[in-house]
């Protein structure tokens, strides 16, 4: 099994920053692509950022230019730097990855989220 663990949210002033982590653990054999969801309430998931195996990302367009997604294999975390935070980013934010086990067989996982609050 594989657990994901989502770190590193909080309550920031407009325009600060968060980085937040998402670390993987348990039958891995390789981590394929890693996504960063977020849900505000009342809203529906949506997607924020993702990387590749290969690295290569992609940011929705409501966060490009602001998020950085990156991601250190060594260690199986995935991490997403949020730089200029408005209001509106206010969510809980999940990390999904798709894992590739000794089997070789690709399942994907959610992490438990991690609470990001943007307010004065």
């Amino acid at each position: 099994q594989v657990q994901l663990v989502e770190s590193g949210g909080g309550l920031v002033q407009p325009g600060g920053s968060l980085r937040l982590s998402c670390a993987a653990s348990g039958s891995i054999f390789r981590i394929n692509a890693v996504d960063w969801y977020r849900q505000a309430p009342g809203e529906e998931r949506e997607l924020v950022a993702r990387i590749t195996s290969g690295g290569s990302t992609a940011y929705a367009d409501s966060v490009k230019g602001r998020f950085t997604i990156s991601r250190d294999a060594a260690k199986n975390t995935v991490y997403l730097q949020m730089n200029s935070l408005k209001p509106e980013d206010t969510a809980v934010y999940y990390c999904n990855a798709a894992v590739e086990n000794y089997y070789r067989t690709t399942q994907r996982f959610w992490g438990q989220g991690t609470q990001v609050t943007v307010s004065s």
